[in-house]
């Protein structure tokens, strides 16, 4: 029996395939296409590998539980997008509401731990704090800059497939970019300056 993963073009044929009742197989072949962009959309706002690990499968459980009633307004890539950001959101707060809790807490497990680097890691260092500040700018980036930007700088998509997924016009989309650029330029020249 040839798989269906070689039978199937297009995401129309996947949802046909799943109404037809070959559920497994559909989710199969949703899961096969899209795992890698729901995982780095989680990474993205996580920043663990292990994390997104777990909302890209807690993103394609809920895939196969609601599938049924995914209307095809959107494609499924704009909806597993949707998904993956907003389970990547609600873990983030989880983590705050998890962090307070530890803080108010006693004992040697709630005591900060401080690490005192070798001199011969500085290099290190000063690159990592490059890039913890560099994610901390894009951040705070407004959420329609800093979205085209991440989808653009870090997942490599065209200003086409980004209009598709989100649904505006590549000129709006080319203006975000164009203003998180300029920000992220000038906040990292400061942050350099000192």
């Amino acid at each position: 029996m040839v798989t269906l993963s070689l039978n199937l073009q297009n995401e129309k044929e996947i949802l046909e395939e799943f109404a037809r009742g070959n559920v497994e197989q559909a989710v199969n072949e949703i899961v096969r296409r899209y795992k890698n962009f729901v995982f780095l959309v989680a990474f993205r706002y996580v920043k663990n590998y292990d994390d997104a690990e777990d909302i890209t499968q807690e993103v394609f459980v809920e895939v196969l539980q609601k599938l049924k009633y995914f209307r095809q307004e959107s494609t499924l890539k704009t909806w597993l997008y949707r998904v993956a950001v907003n389970k990547s959101k609600n873990w983030l707060r989880k983590q705050k509401v998890l962090a307070l809790i530890r803080l108010g807490g006693k004992g040697e497990d709630n005591d900060p731990e401080f690490d005192i680097p070798d001199y011969s890691q500085d290099d290190k260092l000063e690159k990592k704090e490059m890039e913890e500040t560099f994610l901390q700018v894009v951040a705070n980036l407004p959420e329609k800059q800093r979205e085209v930007f991440s989808l653009r700088y870090f997942e490599h998509m065209s200003f086409e497939e980004i209009s598709k997924l989100l649904g505006t016009s590549v000129g709006g989309l080319k203006a975000n970019y164009f203003h998180a650029v300029r920000k992220i330029a000038s906040a990292m020249k400061q942050y350099l300056q000192e």
